[in-house]
């Protein structure tokens, strides 16, 4: 910041300086041009700011578009000056149109062409540490979930994130929708995504790279990350095989939340809630903190206390973990009873 205002003092100091060159300035010419120094040293950390929000294949293709444009005019010049020895209005709006407009189509066309052939290129690497090889594509459940947000926060989960402007249509899809649970959700996503945003040090670039041949999203999703060479984050189990299958890296929430989960191991006693009656007779059922079921035999007349149970097994299932106890007491009653037989 300091560093910034230096820079925009220095160009007032100059642009002052220009007039100084007159040979009667008066004060207020002085004051004009520390002005305009002032202005052209703020367009240029605008400029700056701009830049730094852009991919290096957008700066990289439209600065070889914007010289080939200027090139192109050039010649487009000196031929109609060479060939067409007139001096008309006419040839001068002409003229003006080639030098304006020529430019302008190299610099929009090379940075399109850039955009498609390199989203994902970025500079080498960031402050952060991280290049285009750690690039990670946000999936549209992942964004709705928000716990990717959390992880974001902690530091566990750092970009450059890509959201291709496929994933935004959806999710403004559903913020649109008529049902108000789909609606909320939509909107849930659409402020997740902005809350990532605005995150000191997290980068998120909004691409507008679209597979018109592919139709479902979640194959887009797929020839993107292989495109860019980056990893998918999601939720979605059949994202994640499907994705798999393809030899793209997947970094599944999901996954991560089981592989964080407390370990519970055979004999060990843990203090529970017993929440509600089983399926099977007699059976009570209490949860940890994480979601895990607990599974608690004989402890339907335990429901609404908190007891000591023993884990007997834990049974782990594609759906998540389930853990299977039996009362503490019964547990030290039957090994009372073995130790005196």
């Amino acid at each position: 910041m300091v560093t910034r205002a230096i820079f925009v003092l220095l160009s007032a100091l100059a642009g002052m300086a220009l007039f100084l060159r007159a040979q009667d300035p008066s004060r207020e010419f002085l004051l004009a041009g520390l002005g305009m120094g002032a202005v052209a040293g703020g367009l240029i950390l605008a400029g700056e700011y701009a830049l730094r929000r852009l991919s290096f294949g957008i700066i990289v293709g439209g600065a070889v578009g914007l010289a080939g444009g200027l090139i192109l005019t050039g010649l487009v010049e000196w031929v109609g000056s060479a060939v067409f020895d007139v001096e008309t209005f006419l040839f001068h709006i002409g003229g003006l149109v080639f030098l304006l407009g020529l430019p302008y189509l190299g610099l929009a066309m090379g940075a399109r062409f850039g955009n498609e052939q390199f989203p994902g290129l970025d500079q080498g690497p960031t402050a952060g540490g991280a290049s285009h090889a750690s690039l990670k594509v946000l999936d549209t459940s992942v964004i709705i979930d928000g716990r990717v947000a959390d992880l974001c926060e902690t530091g566990f989960l750092e970009g450059p994130f890509l959201v291709p402007h496929f994933i935004l249509n959806e999710l403004q899809h559903i913020a649109d929708s008529s049902d108000s649970l789909k609606r909320a959700r939509g909107r849930r996503g659409l402020d997740i995504l902005n809350k990532i945003q605005k995150m000191p040090g997290i980068d998120v670039r909004i691409i507008e790279e679209d597979f018109p041949h592919v139709k479902e999203v979640d194959a887009k999703l797929v020839v993107l990350a292989k495109k860019v060479g980056g990893r998918i984050v999601t939720n979605d189990l059949n994202l994640n095989k499907v994705a798999e299958l393809q030899g793209v890296r997947v970094l599944n929430i999901n996954e991560l939340c089981n592989a964080l989960r407390p370990v519970v191991l055979p004999g060990e006693t843990i203090r529970v809630f017993v929440l509600k009656e089983g399926k099977e007779a007699g059976q009570g059922v209490a949860y940890l903190d994480d979601g895990t079921m607990i599974v608690v035999d004989n402890a339907r007349r335990c429901i609404g206390r908190n007891v000591d149970v023993t884990v007997t097994s834990v049974l782990q299932t594609t759906a998540g973990r389930m853990i299977f106890t039996r009362l503490k007491e019964e547990s030290e009653r039957e090994e009372y009873q073995v130790a005196r037989g």
